[in-house]
């Protein structure tokens, strides 16, 4: 959905620009929608990859869990299921916040390029920066 009013914002402009008849302009604003649908797409991997990384990690927990469950019930007594069991559930958890950390800040690293890429003259006073 986002996408979708990301391309028609866009359509709008490169129609109005065309009506005002400025190659300039035109030029900017598909460089704007090339960025913001970059920026969409990266955004849409990184929580399509959050979501898999926490299937997964929940999915081998409990499958291990169980596996330990079955055994310490054959072999040992209820207190040191429940410990597994907590000892387990921490781990989890902190897995999960770990992985959600990691994604929050590469999107904020995301955000912050694409401002500074934004910036009116970044390109020009880069390019100045690199002659000698």
């Amino acid at each position: 959905m986002l996408v979708v009013v990301v391309v028609l914002v866009s359509v709008v402009e490169v129609v109005v620009v065309v009506v005002v008849d400025d190659v300039d302009v035109v030029v900017e604003v598909v460089v704007e929608l090339v960025v913001v649908l970059l920026v969409v797409v990266v955004v849409l991997v990184l929580v399509v990859e959050v979501v898999v990384v926490t299937v997964v990690v929940v999915v081998v927990v409990v499958v291990l869990v169980t596996v330990v469950l079955v055994v310490l019930v054959v072999m040992v007594d209820v207190v040191v299921v429940v410990v597994v069991m907590l000892v387990v559930e921490v781990v989890v958890v902190v897995a999960e916040i770990v992985v959600v950390e990691v994604v929050e800040t590469v999107m904020v690293l995301v955000v912050v390029v694409v401002v500074v890429l934004k910036q009116p003259g970044t390109n020009e006073k880069a390019a100045e920066a690199a002659l000698p």
